[in-house]
């Protein structure tokens, strides 16, 4: 083969393979978060666009079973399972976070519970905010949350 053929060759394989079907989504909800992607809510802003206090957290999400609805919470409220409320194992009470998954879903919570407990997984959200973000066929979904309220002081 001549070289002008040869390039003719090589340009008419390029352009067929570059024709194959393409994976747009990540292999895993993982990778669609690896720090070589970019996402429209990386650093220092959430996903409703609050200035987010502190660097996002990255991780796991599940949500508590309905079993636990009325039962004291580790601030003391009584769990509500229509209430957009989070455990967090850190975080003080009254923390309002966002989580979001990486396919744009995403919720507004009020942390007032500890857990979870389990390696790999940063929050567990009450069921009213698992059905917001998505969380209730998968039951664990990789998340991202940002801090974008302090509690207030208390009054002595």
């Amino acid at each position: 083969m001549r070289q002008p053929e040869l390039v003719a060759a090589a340009l008419l394989a390029l352009g067929v393979a570059a024709c194959g079907s393409r994976q747009t989504s990540a292999e895993s909800p993982s990778e669609a978060w690896s720090d070589s992607q970019t996402s429209p809510w990386r650093g220092g802003v959430s996903p409703s666009g609050a200035t987010a206090l502190g660097p996002p957290q990255r991780g796991r999400a599940s949500y508590y079973s309905d079993k636990l609805s009325g039962r004291k919470t580790a601030n003391g409220e009584r769990y509500d399972p229509r209430a957009l409320t989070a455990a967090h194992r850190t975080l003080p009470f009254g923390t309002v976070v966002e989580v979001a998954r990486s396919d744009g879903t995403w919720v507004r919570v009020r942390i007032n519970d500890r857990g979870p407990f389990t390696k790999g997984r940063i929050v567990d959200l009450s069921r009213a905010a698992a059905v917001d973000v998505g969380l209730i066929g998968p039951g664990v979904a990789d998340v991202t949350l940002w801090v974008v309220e302090r509690p207030t002081a208390k009054k002595k």
